[in-house]
């Protein structure tokens, strides 16, 4: 199948392993240019290595997502780069694990600034570029916890849960004027990477996922033929949330 993105450019944050890295890898297969970014320099510029490898154009931009100048800084050296900027893959590493009832005031504040306030920052800063091609690609990676919470994970369920929310609501604000647009999250359930074995919820008793894989499926909501799938929730979790 004809993804339609040959020739796009990508940003991807925290891309430096783990979904961000696979995502990054997926987008390039297909003809996408990507800069990636993430906040240790020689871990990012193994992952470039990794990518240039492979074939892919790449641009390797270090920067913690949550200072306020980096998202601009990202989207002005993909332009400057690149000539344009047309998708953007939202990702952040995860909160510490903590139960709601005992997590810090100060802990919540962080887990905000981190999974939520740092992504609606890098979406409304490429969004003017997005509206001037007609046409964009957003997909924050969240977490299967905004369907089914998950107990030791207070601070990941309630920050990705209000990204999801305002994901939802963005959509519908785009879809009116400008349909060619979209907006989605993609929650993650296990997936064999290193934050997985920070949280360790079972170890090796789940059955997880293959990153790259991951990869292949936030690439075909970055594509064309992916046109019509907007404000959308796509749950990879191998069938473990239960859910309706």
């Amino acid at each position: 199948m004809d993804l339609g993105i040959s020739g796009k450019v990508a940003i991807v944050t925290a891309a430096s392993k783990g979904l961000g890295l696979a995502t990054a890898q997926g987008l390039a297969k297909e003809g996408v240019s990507v800069l990636i970014n993430g906040r240790d320099p020689a871990t990012l510029a193994e992952a470039a290595a990794t990518l240039s490898r492979q074939g892919a154009t790449v641009l390797a931009v270090p920067g913690d997502i949550l200072a306020p100048e980096t998202p601009e800084l990202l989207v002005k050296s993909a332009i400057e780069r690149f000539g344009r900027l047309d998708i953007v893959v939202a990702n952040s590493g995860g909160p510490p694990v903590g139960r709601a009832l005992n997590v810090s005031e100060e802990a919540l504040i962080n887990a905000y600034s981190s999974n939520f306030i740092s992504a609606v920052r890098i979406i409304k800063q490429a969004l003017p570029e997005f509206r001037r091609h007609q046409w964009g690609r957003v997909i924050a990676i969240t977490s299967y916890s905004i369907i089914s919470p998950i107990p030791t994970l207070a601070l990941s369920n309630t920050s990705r849960s209000a990204l999801w929310a305002w994901i939802k609501t963005a959509a519908n604000d785009l879809s009116k004027d400008y349909p060619n647009i979209t907006i989605n999250t993609i929650c993650p359930g296990p997936h064999n990477t290193e934050r997985m074995k920070e949280i360790d919820h079972g170890g090796s008793e789940i059955r997880m996922g293959d990153p790259l894989d991951f990869g292949k499926v936030a690439t075909f909501l970055c594509s064309e033929p992916a046109k019509f799938v907007n404000g959308a929730a796509v749950v990879v979790d191998g069938g473990s949330t239960l859910y309706l």
